[in-house]
């Protein structure tokens, strides 16, 4: 499942010092919020994960009921002290058994020995992850997970889970420390060469975006639309060619294409400004090596990441660096599930890694992750509505994203069920090329409240498209 790096570093870097200055950020773009800061160096890799057992809850942890008493139905922990952490989550040992239940927990603030009240833990996360009989889909090391729940800066933890049937085995609960961003830096663009000391997998992971950015970057500064349109001109249909089969990872240079015609007009958006990997802080080490690519990218699949509101946006590179060692070291899979993510204040993060331009195989819509998109909104959107800049930040980059592979905002699309418990597995689906998470699979994801602002983000997109 481990796929080894196809290709050295010095090959690497000199495809990316080769690129054609037009294709370079702009030099007086305009520096984007605090929120893109720089992560720490190499040898400061933040973050860290607890795993506790969960065990049966004894006379001395008060139950769901209020009382004392053992119940084989529930497990839990007493309040104990540990090591700081701000994401929380539990896991098991059989990725096919659901958790039929329900998981609370509380927190105590880092510090202040005041405790939250009880929160509840978004049990039903099976329907995200990689499609079943994928390579990533039937990794030895997945497990059964729950969402992963922001909970802020914490030392002290306190849970109880109860079974509606028989609990899963092997339950341990999972606190993430996501590590500090590095105080006071200033967010740039850079243009110099190579800086010295990246791994494989940092230059890698910066390298697959080249031909939008210089080496590096912490964000991808915005073009305007005409701006967008000359690059599409630049390089036709490099969006839109898979750099490698599906099932093989590759971290190989992509091959520059021809300049060919392309329409006068074509319907893509601006291109927005994007937090590389690079700006949130991602550990480039824990994910698997190389990059899986679809053929194509033909739907946009909405969904909330389930992790609460109680987030600051100058937080959510944490909180998308607590998801990602969530991800990857607690539930098993390959790297961050979703292709972007975008915060309540509208700020777009790149998220799996491969490139934000090309069509990269995720793990976010159990059955329909083969030629689509994964958008996470962080947050909980079941009874609260989603923030304007939400809805402008999905707007303007499916209109980007989705109009470099020719797509309709507003239009329907077909795909292929890799089995789910809407469809079965083969079956070739009709969805909106703007759809929500529970469009292909029985979930409530994303959420009513951001669902049901699906068609105005869908309305928005085709706008800057230039269709409407």
């Amino acid at each position: 499942m481990r796929a080894s790096l196809a290709t050295s570093i010095a090959v690497t870097c000199a495809a990316v010092l080769a690129l054609p200055v037009s294709l370079a950020a702009p030099a007086a773009a305009t520096a984007p919020p605090a929120v893109a800061a720089l992560p720490p160096g190499p040898e400061q890799l933040p973050g860290s994960t607890q795993s506790l057992p969960l065990e049966p809850l004894g006379d001395s942890v008060r139950g769901f009921g209020g009382g004392t008493g053992s119940d084989p139905g529930e497990r839990g922990l007493a309040r104990r002290d540990v090591r700081p952490f701000s994401l929380v989550g539990v896991v098991w040992d059989d990725p096919t058994v659901a958790l039929h239940g329900t998981v609370q927990v509380r927190t105590r603030a880092t510090g202040g020995g005041i405790w939250s009240e009880w929160q509840d833990v978004e049990t039903h996360n099976d329907e995200h992850g990689a499609d079943p009989g994928t390579a990533e889909g039937a990794g030895p090391a997945l497990k059964g997970s729950t969402a992963p729940l922001w909970v802020g800066d914490s030392d002290g933890v306190e849970i109880r889970v109860r079974g509606e049937e028989q609990l899963p085995e092997g339950l341990r609960l999972e606190l993430v420390d996501p590590g500090a961003d590095r105080a006071g830096t200033v967010p740039q663009v850079r243009t110099a060469a190579v800086p010295a000391g990246p791994t494989a997998a940092e230059a890698a992971a910066s390298a697959v975006n080249s031909q939008l950015v210089p080496y590096g970057a912490a964000w991808i500064p915005a073009l305007s639309k005409e701006a967008t349109e000359v690059t599409f001109r630049h390089f036709p249909g490099e969006a839109q060619r898979p750099q490698t089969t599906p099932a093989k990872a590759t971290t190989q240079a992509a091959p520059v294409a021809a300049a060919a015609p392309v329409a006068a007009k074509p319907y893509i958006g601006p291109r927005p400004k994007i937090i590389t990997r690079k700006g949130w802080g991602a550990d480039e080490k824990l994910r698997e090596k190389g990059f899986v690519y679809t053929k194509s990218i033909k739907a946009a699949f909405v969904h909330h990441s389930a992790t609460g509101n109680n987030y600051t946006c100058g937080q959510a590179p944490s909180v998308l660096r607590g998801i990602y060692r969530y991800h990857v070291l607690s539930s098993g899979w390959r790297d961050f599930g979703y292709n972007f993510a975008v915060d309540k204040c509208g700020n777009i993060y790149e998220g799996r890694a491969g490139g934000v331009a090309k069509p990269v195989l995720g793990a976010h819509t159990l059955g329909f992750n083969t030629n689509s998109m994964g958008v996470a909104v962080l947050g909980t959107y079941s009874k609260t509505n989603p923030p304007a800049a939400v809805l402008t930040a999905v707007a303007k980059l499916t209109a980007w994203k989705l109009g470099l592979h020719g797509v309709n905002p507003t239009s329907t699309t077909y795909l292929t069920s890799g089995g789910g418990n809407l469809y079965k597995k083969g079956t070739k689906v009709k969805l909106r090329t703007i759809a929500g998470h529970r469009d292909g699979f029985a979930t409530e994801c994303p959420g009513a409240r951001l669902y049901g602002k699906l068609s105005t983000a869908r309305t928005t997109s085709a706008k800057y498209q230039g269709r409407l």
